[in-house]
């Protein structure tokens, strides 16, 4: 079989090696436009204030070890053109120009995507860059070096963790959000609200709801940064106002979404059966949902990459969705979340809400603790568990994974409140937090007469847990 994937970062590069791990004797092509394979730009923070001192260090793989496992690692190829009716691609050489026509048996779009790009005027002016990839973090870096002041426009986890990062390295940072909130695929605004304050106690200048509309110079060689709500001069901006998908190549030939993400089965296979999308090129299959959803994390790129190198071979093994897991440190705290938001989850149609925990993750006997916070988000219909985010000193990134396995498995705070969790005082109280805050999602709905489902389904039969 004949394999050609096209771009090699996490998708396609995880791709490649289980095609080659489970079958080597297949010929797998690889093109990418870049010079590297397998960038972890969500290192791209550490390496600014220094916390990793190799950019390089942030490369898992690289196109020598494509290459010793079995492909054909083309680097500075682009291909400009994917016929899915006759199986074939246009490439140009981005070094000699030369344009070559290969063919394929079976695709993999690993494409991934780039920063949005906002209408905005001057956004191509030499002051403002963008935050994705090596070369542009290079960029960044040397840039930085040489000013003061720092503009982060957009704050998502990318532009929240270089607002640190500027911080720490003793830049001025102004962290401009067009809206009211930050963080706001992750959080709520009572959270948001908190790290905000972390972030300005910090000596971050947060701008909410100030919308960039133009950037200019001015006579004294400052960058003018003008919004919806005043305008203010930098030495440098950053745009981090998230991304969206490459996948223009197969435009009007495969089913995409309204993000232009590829929408996939099960099998990671796109509406065209020889062709297979992964990563930022395709959609997620958004368990708490139930339905597909555009989220650029790289956990969902290696293990949909994994996927399709299995799945072309045939429907071997099935995606199992993701919950859209993720962490981030913000000045000694971490920030984990996993699912819905309550607003999130409330927009999206559920008859959701939300308690709150507050508390230490383990007893206020030991000789230290950490204050805690976890919002836990579930539908009142059928009381599975839709979301939650944690806040803490204390590193409880873990414990936001273990509640992507409960949504996963579809089980409700009911399960939660009493699902077997270790007791040491080093570690938690009798009952662990999680079991602690589902007690109290619990409580809330009896308090409402909204009884647990077996008091109401009678003791000889399985209540009905599945209505959305």
């Amino acid at each position: 079989m004949k394999v050609i994937i096209v771009g090699s970062t996490h998708a396609g590069t995880n791709a490649a090696l289980q095609i080659l791990r489970d079958h080597p004797d297949t010929d797998v092509t690889i093109y990418e436009r870049h010079t590297n394979v397998s960038f972890l730009s969500c290192g791209i923070s550490l390496f600014l204030d220094g916390q990793v001192k190799h950019l390089e260090d942030m490369f898992y793989s690289s196109p020598e070890q494509l290459a010793e496992a079995g492909a054909k690692v083309l680097t500075r190829h682009n291909v400009i053109k994917i016929d899915a009716a006759t199986k074939s691609v246009e490439v140009v050489d981005m070094e000699s120009g030369d344009v070559t026509t290969d063919t394929y048996d079976k695709l993999i779009m690993a494409t991934g995507s780039t920063v949005t790009v906002p209408p905005i005027f001057g956004i191509d002016e030499d002051k403002v860059m963008l935050c994705k990839n090596y070369e542009q973090a290079v960029a960044i870096n040397e840039a930085a070096k040489g000013v003061k002041r720092i503009a982060i426009v957009g704050a998502g986890y990318i532009g929240t963790e270089l607002a640190e990062s500027y911080a720490r390295t003793g830049h001025e940072v102004q962290l401009l959000q067009s809206r009211d909130i930050i963080l706001n695929h992750y959080v709520d605004k009572g959270l948001s609200d908190h790290i905000v304050s972390i972030l300005e106690d910090k000596g971050v200048n947060v701008l909410l709801n100030r919308r960039v509309t133009s950037f200019t110079g001015n006579d004294d060689g400052e960058l003018v940064i003008e919004t919806t709500n005043g305008d203010f001069t930098a030495d440098l901006a950053v745009v981090c106002t998230g991304f969206v998908p490459n996948t223009e190549l197969l435009r009007g030939q495969v089913d995409m979404d309204r993000h232009g993400a590829i929408i996939i089965n099960d099998y990671v296979q796109s509406s065209d059966p020889d062709i297979f999308a992964c990563g930022d090129a395709s959609v997620v299959n958004f368990n708490p949902t139930g339905k597909p959803a555009y989220t650029s994390l790289a956990t969902n790129a290696v293990r949909q990459g994994m996927l399709a190198g299995i799945n072309i071979f045939g429907n071997i093994q099935k995606y199992t969705g993701t919950q859209a897991t993720s962490a981030m440190q913000i000045f000694g705290r971490t920030l984990a979340s996993t699912g819905l938001t309550i607003d999130h989850a409330l927009n999206a149609g559920f008859d959701a809400d939300m308690v709150t925990f507050e508390g230490t993750w383990r007893p206020t006997y030991m000789p230290s603790t950490d204050d805690l916070t976890i919002n836990l988000v579930y539908n009142r219909q059928n009381r599975r568990i839709l979301g939650a985010q944690f806040f803490s000193k204390h590193e409880v990134a873990q414990s936001a994974n273990a509640i992507s396995i409960a949504i996963q498995n579809r089980n409700t705070i009911d399960d939660l409140a009493f699902v077997d969790m270790l007791f040491n005082p080093n570690f938690d109280d009798p009952f662990n937090y999680l079991n602690l805050v589902a007690q109290q999602a619990v409580e809330k709905e009896t308090k409402r007469g909204n009884n647990h489902p077996r008091l109401t389904a009678g003791m000889d039969e399985d209540p009905e847990l599945t209505k959305d």
